[in-house]
């Protein structure tokens, strides 16, 4: 597996960009050729993705979001979400479905929804110097599904 193109992004954490996050990303995955469906997909994920760093890892002030995005040429997409923020204490804990540190009315899905609509999530944090979060697509060439 190569890397055939990347690109790194990054944007203050405010709510208002994570679609600018969602719509850079399925942009740069249009050289896979993926399907409409694969495309609300990643969307999806990574706007979960974003919207963790945002709120949970920017809770009290505004700090950095950071994407590093990778495609390969077996047609993997490789995003990378990172936060410099508070970190989580306890990742096997946040990841479990209806877990949320926040006192407003999140559902605390955020990891769930991303784990159902990539192939790969992956989670390292460290308190008090942030999270990043790893999601793994691979894309099915349309021409695969008998589109073009």
């Amino acid at each position: 597996m190569n890397i055939v193109n990347s690109m790194k992004l990054s944007f203050i954490s405010k709510s208002a960009n994570e679609s600018f996050a969602r719509a850079a990303v399925a942009a740069f995955l249009l050289p896979l050729d993926p399907t409409v469906a694969e495309i609300a997909d990643v969307k999806t994920a990574v706007s979960e993705a974003v919207t963790n760093a945002i709120v949970h890892g920017y809770p009290d002030t505004f700090g950095t979001v950071y994407i590093d995005m990778k495609l390969t040429d077996t047609g993997k997409a490789i995003i990378k979400i990172r936060d410099k923020g508070v970190g989580i204490p306890d990742i096997e804990k946040a990841m479990e479905p209806l877990y949320t540190t926040s006192s407003d009315e999140r559902a605390g899905l955020g990891f769930a929804v991303m784990q159902s609509f990539t192939d790969s999530v992956k989670v390292r944090s460290t308190v008090g110097k942030g999270t990043t979060v790893t999601l793994e697509k691979n894309i099915i060439r349309a021409a695969t599904h008998g589109q073009k």
